[in-house]
């Protein structure tokens, strides 16, 4: 019955998409990893279904399509490339919007020894309630009520009648840099976006998620990410800073019976249209004491070597729960080699604004923010949770065979893999009730590259650069809740790169 609940939710939300004209999408060639940089937006689908064809894979189907807003910086040694999701399609004239972002990078080593492949990916926004049990304060764990929140760009005016019509929109903030090429900046804005949350358990012995029927549907404002990366030739540091929005709650709906909802928003509670309280969607989210706090993981990969982190004082944080706020978490080659070092000591406060007493968004407070690793298990076991999203994820490696051919046997096998993490870390946001939240956490990588050039031209001098990651919140793909089969190439492995 819930089965068929949900696929009657579904066709609603589909008929309520977003048809968008076909955004323009440009090449992706090999030839632009030579480049000392690149901004495109591309359909990804398109470059996958060229790449099974050369080699003889079944291809996505042709209306299958994943606009990527790629950008690449190539200098100094240093590789960076990031892809943020403008919109998707599958199968059907319906886009959808969904936030997702990812980063890869290739460095050496501080001692120059070995090559370095970083992957980062920011999985979802994860809402919970703390009970008598819980572990961790304003973090959550395997003792609380948790709820898995995916956003989308749906319109849910069929809904009900009380809510507006959304228009859900994606704007890309262009690629520059500063006449003397130290500085880059790019970005990219959500705007509108629609989250189902849904009941989930991350014990490892029991992973599990409750997807038959979503607890809530929620509407934010925006989702904003703006990229900073910055080059001290005299320091030898680079610093990757983001800062990033997630807007207000605008909309909730709440309810155990299909298209009965509870409606609320900021001026009050309806039910079939009428009001019926003035209780506001932050009077929800308060009186519920629901906190927020986002999922990341982390993974290094190295040609000839396994990788391993731990704290400060050498706790192996890959299946352990441990509170990093205050600490570093060192990440080591299997024979002692540090490649990278992640600081969740520099940004431990968020600005929270209150828009209840406060509608310009002017004035915020300052909240203290938590960091902790997780078990890894309790989220690798529930990968069926994260199946498109991580089926369209797996072809990013793809670009490691033009960025630095050596690792991308290895980067097919691991970056998309979440039983390869290195660690999984939540950064917890106590203080919450549905108001726009900033925050910009800070991770450290420690690095060797060159004085000048780029990485696939180096000079022969070197120095160490420092490249300093700021964590995004970010509220993760969630194609998963389209179709639960699987994408037609998600395998599990990707087979060697086409021919040169």
């Amino acid at each position: 019955m819930k089965a068929k609940l949900l696929s009657t939710l579904l066709i609603v939300l589909v008929s309520a998409g977003l048809t968008l004209p076909l955004v323009r999408a440009d090449t992706l060639v090999k030839e632009d990893f030579l480049q000392e940089s690149f901004s495109k937006t591309v359909d990804f689908m398109d470059y996958a279904k060229g790449y099974a064809t050369l080699n003889g894979l079944e291809p996505p189907s042709a209306n299958q399509h994943a606009y990527l807003y790629m950008n690449y910086i190539n200098t100094s040694g240093l590789q960076l490339f990031y892809a943020g999701l403008d919109n998707i399609t599958n199968e059907g004239p319906t886009a959808f919007r969904i936030p997702m972002q990812s980063f890869i990078m290739h460095y050496k080593t501080e001692n120059r020894t070995r090559d370095v492949l970083l992957a980062s990916t920011f999985l979802m926004l994860l809402a919970f309630n703390e009970t008598s049990t819980s572990t961790f304060q304003n973090s959550p764990d395997i003792h609380d009520t948790l709820w898995a929140s995916f956003s989308m760009g749906f319109d849910l005016t069929a809904l009900n009648a009380t809510l507006p019509s959304l228009n859900s929109k994606t704007e890309t903030i262009p690629l520059t840099h500063s006449d003397d090429k130290l500085q880059w900046t790019w970005g990219i804005k959500y705007t509108n976006l629609t989250a189902l949350w849904w009941r989930t358990w991350i014990d490892p012995g029991n992973p599990h998620f409750e997807g038959s029927w979503p607890v809530a549907i929620t509407v934010y404002d925006e989702l904003t990410f703006t990229y900073t990366l910055t080059i001290d030739p005299t320091a030898h540091t680079a610093t990757l800073t983001e800062n990033h929005i997630i807007g207000r709650m605008r909309d909730l709906l709440f309810g155990a019976i299909p298209f009965l909802w509870i409606h609320y928003n900021s001026t009050g509670t309806y039910w079939l249209g009428q009001k019926i309280s003035n209780d506001t969607v932050y009077d929800f989210i308060n009186n519920n004491q629901i906190k927020m706090s986002i999922v990341n993981f982390q993974t290094s990969i190295l040609a000839d070597r396994e990788t391993y982190s731990t704290t400060t004082i050498g706790e192996n944080v890959t299946n352990i729960e441990t509170p990093v706020k205050d600490t570093s978490i060192n990440t080591y080659a299997d024979d002692g080699e540090k490649i990278s070092s992640a600081d969740f000591n520099s940004k431990k406060t968020y600005k929270l604004f209150n828009y209840t007493e406060d509608q310009t968004e002017q004035n915020y407070t300052v909240n203290e923010a938590t960091a902790r690793t997780a078990k890894a298990a309790g989220f690798a076991r529930n990968a069926i949770l994260f199946a498109y999203q991580i089926g369209l994820m797996k072809f990013l490696p793809l670009v490691v065979a033009h960025m630095y051919p050596g690792l991308y046997a290895r980067a097919g096998a691991t970056i998309t893999n979440m039983s390869r993490a290195n660690y999984f870390y939540i950064t917890g946001y106590g203080n919450y009730s549905g108001y726009r939240v900033e925050h910009d956490p800070t991770i450290t990588l420690y690095i060797t590259t060159q004085a000048t050039g780029n990485a696939n031209n180096p000079p022969n001098s070197g120095t160490i650069i420092t490249i300093v990651l700021v964590a995004a919140l970010v509220i993760a793909g969630a194609a998963v809740i389209l179709h639960r089969r699987k994408p037609k190439i998600a395998a599990e492995t990707i087979p060697p790169p086409p021919p040169s």
